[in-house]
């Protein structure tokens, strides 16, 4: 049996998807599995069970990546087809069963409307997976037995970056002797090109205390090590969907991007933002997307304590 999966272009919307791609593994759990996404995203599906070919499609002019996919996989009749990406390519390939998503007419969170799409009223949980030598290359880093907290600091875009300074001022408190995590550790996570971002979240930190993650891991080593934080806080991004898959109790920071669709998600998972909704700060008259200027200065260091506090006094509770 061959199935066909295609999915997102962004890691965040590709870890969104497995939950989908999980229904699929157990439901035909004898299946050959081709999974079609974006480059950045392509590795956190090699290990996943079932998938025997992991096909990146690099951005074209004129959308030519969608030729040279059909082009790839047009010679083989796919017994069951799922489109993510609502691309016409799904229309022109031979399928036995065939789910293309389309827009949502109403605002639904992205993991139930990818589950929609299969007629599944209870959306399966976002799940990645890992080798023997991910969880080796965490444990090396984040020992068994350490309580640390993992913080996120950093965002593809400045817009969606909570204050670096405010992020220096949650981790004291988080990890203070009145924390929810009295002297924890310290991973902080993001690319190297991130680096000069969190830079004042690093200088504050003793080096005894500090896991210094930047740049560092792949995102599966990554993942590994989100499994083995205690806490994770940190702006609207892939990692913060990486943490609440991994079962982390994962805060999530809201400023210009929606939480209704894309709050982290699972039982051990919630989103805070400030006074202001996304429609208030979109819409000021200062608003321009193509700044790097933060839009989260109304969401305050209190704030995301008492969020973080109320996670987790209740993490392990049904919702």
């Amino acid at each position: 049996m061959n199935i066909l999966f295609v999915t997102a272009n962004r890691i965040g919307d590709a870890v969104l998807s497995t939950g989908v791609l999980r229904h699929l593994i157990a439901r035909y759990p004898a299946a050959r599995i081709t999974v079609a996404c974006g480059p950045a995203a392509a590795p956190i599906f090699e290990p996943a069970p079932n998938v025997v070919r992991v096909i990146a499609l690099p951005k074209q002019s004129w959308s030519r990546h969608w030729f040279g996919l059909w082009r790839r996989v047009v010679t083989t009749t796919w017994d069951v087809l799922v489109d993510l990406r609502g691309s016409g390519l799904a229309w022109l390939l031979p399928a036995r069963q065939r789910y293309v998503l389309r827009p949502a007419r109403v605002a639904v969170h992205r993991v139930r409307h990818n589950a929609e799409l299969l007629g599944l009223s209870e959306p399966p949980a976002p799940t990645l997976w890992t080798t023997a030598e991910h969880e080796a290359r965490a444990a090396a880093l984040i020992p068994n037995g350490a309580v640390v907290l993992g913080v996120g600091p950093t965002a593809n875009w400045g817009g969606k970056q909570w204050p670096v300074e405010r992020f220096a001022e949650l981790v004291e408190r988080l990890t203070a002797a009145d924390g929810i995590l009295p002297d924890a550790r310290v991973a902080v996570f993001g690319t190297d090109g991130e680096r000069a971002m969190a830079t004042p979240l690093l200088a504050g930190l003793a080096d005894a205390r500090k896991i210094d993650l930047l740049g560092s891991v792949d995102l599966l080593d990554a993942y590994a090590c989100l499994k083995r934080c205690a806490f994770y806080v940190g702006n609207d991004s892939a990692l913060m969907h990486m943490a609440a898959a991994s079962g982390t109790p994962t805060l999530g920071l809201f400023g210009p991007s929606r939480e209704e669709l894309y709050a982290p998600w699972g039982p051990n998972a919630t989103a805070v933002r400030g006074a202001q909704g996304f429609d208030e700060i979109v819409g000021a008259p200062d608003y321009d997307h193509r700044q790097q200027v933060s839009r989260m200065a109304g969401l305050s260091v209190e704030q995301v304590l008492a969020a973080a506090a109320a996670l987790w006094r209740g993490r392990g509770q049904a919702p």
